[in-house]
């Protein structure tokens, strides 16, 4: 296949007219929000592996926040090449090397199991996110032009709410396909022979082989369809759309940016630092298994995915930067109480904080790229990379549970990462309420 550049920028008040998404992108439109769902099983899949591993690999809580750190590094390392690949081969082919990298980083889970190595484990997630660092930069702001400026942050949580429903299956799915509900306590490790110790940690460490290879194999099926499929022709937003003031002002000139690149770095290190750790606070607070869990997480993650929908459904009535700060706000107090509470009191206060988190990432993302015209590829991989906060706040989390002995006194981290984003959506509100057009 050529790779031939397709331009993708803002549509033309023309295509504006056809509503939230115009009608020549449907198909398209369809095809981008099923990779919402995929990249959404990959970063849940995480969760259920950092508890996996804290048993298969006989790690530490910190040591199993390293999970995050190599898959978000990936992001962070990846976002920028990302964008400049696109620019040469267009986003279809750039979702398309997503893709072969995404299936290439699951299939490793197989060899890595046979050695036991995490070091060869971080690796496939490293490839796995570097996978989706392409998607990402692609699909995100592919969506807000498929459509009027106006309902691009709405538009692109319609389809951000298919990546909590990617999110909802994940914990269920990877609970039942990974965790074999064998604990063993120290003692009872300790008290096994050789033999008996090392073909339990054998089978749990093989136990995420299959799980794994499954994933590959719908992945190269998504990007067969994709590679067959056609894809329409958007306005370059530097040519049939809007410029910039001169091709000579620096993308960090955008005020508007750099404060969405910080409320994003915040916010995806509250959200893994929550989620990974949530199967282990679980267990901490009310004492139930692993798989148990596992399905409140995903129950909790059932709460992101409602949130999505509804979100999308409340900004026809409330701005994204209103109803940022709303949610911002409700997120801090329940942090607060799950931090200051135990029993499940703490539990349903952490798990509640998925709904109020759903409209965060697409809602930042859509703000920050807007009015960028012919920087938007940029803009969009630095968005990207401020992933990063992903793989910086679970070890962190980690080593203050470590240390303290309890995993409530880390979420304070996320308390404060709320309060951020609740600034970010403030500034926001100014902006618009100013008129600004541009940075």
């Amino acid at each position: 296949m050529a790779l031939a550049p397709q331009n993708v920028g803002h549509t033309t008040s023309k295509a504006g007219e056809a509503g939230l998404v115009a009608r020549p992108y449907l198909l398209a439109f369809a095809l981008v929000t099923s990779l919402f769902f995929m990249w959404a099983i990959a970063n849940n899949f995480n969760d259920i592996l950092i508890k996996q591993f804290q048993k298969a690999l006989d790690l530490t809580r910190m040591q199993s926040g390293l999970v995050q750190t190599a898959f978000y590094f990936g992001y962070f390392t990846i976002a920028l090449p990302a964008g400049w690949v696109m620019t040469k081969v267009g986003y279809k082919n750039g979702i398309l090397i997503g893709l072969a990298l995404y299936a290439t980083g699951a299939a490793l889970f197989y060899p890595a199991a046979e050695v036991r190595q995490f070091g060869f484990f971080l690796l496939a997630l490293y490839v796995i996110a570097a996978g989706l660092a392409f998607l990402e930069t692609a699909a995100n702001p592919f969506i807000t032009a498929m459509g009027p400026k106006e309902t691009a942050a709405q538009r692109l949580n319609l389809a951000q709410s298919f990546n909590g429903l990617g999110g909802f299956v994940a914990p269920f799915l990877g609970g039942a396909l990974i965790f074999s509900g064998v604990e063993h306590s120290q003692q009872e490790l300790t008290a096994m022979s050789p033999a008996a110790l090392d073909a339990y940690l054998a089978s749990e460490a093989q136990a995420v082989q299959l799980p794994y290879l499954g994933l590959a194999a719908v992945v190269l099926a998504l990007a067969a369809l994709i590679f067959f499929a056609r894809f329409p022709t958007i306005p370059e937003d530097g040519q049939a759309a809007q410029q910039t003031d001169g091709p000579d002002r620096s993308i960090w000139s955008f005020r508007h940016l750099r404060w969405a690149v910080v409320a994003q770095f915040f916010y995806v290190g509250a959200q893994v630092g929550i989620w990974s750790y949530f199967i282990n606070f679980a267990q901490d607070a009310v004492g139930v298994g692993e798989k148990t869990a596992a399905n409140y997480l995903g129950f909790s993650l059932m709460g992101f995915m409602i949130g999505r929908f509804a979100g999308t459904a409340l900004m026809r009535f409330v701005s994204p930067e209103r109803l940022l700060v709303i949610y911002g706000l409700i997120a801090a107090a329940l942090c607060a109480v799950a931090i200051a509470t135990t029993g499940w009191t703490s539990v349903i206060a952490l798990g509640l904080t998925s709904f109020f988190m759903s409209i965060m990432f697409p809602t930042i993302f859509a703000l920050g790229i807007e009015d960028l015209g012919d920087k938007t590829k940029l803009g969009s991989s630095l968005i990207i990379m401020a992933i990063i906060g992903g793989a910086l706040f679970p070890p962190l989390i980690g080593w203050t549970a470590d240390q303290a002995g309890s995993i409530h006194t880390g979420m304070a981290v996320t308390l404060v990462s709320f309060l951020i984003i609740v600034a970010f959506g403030m500034a926001m509100g100014r902006r618009r309420a100013d008129g600004v057009a541009r940075g």
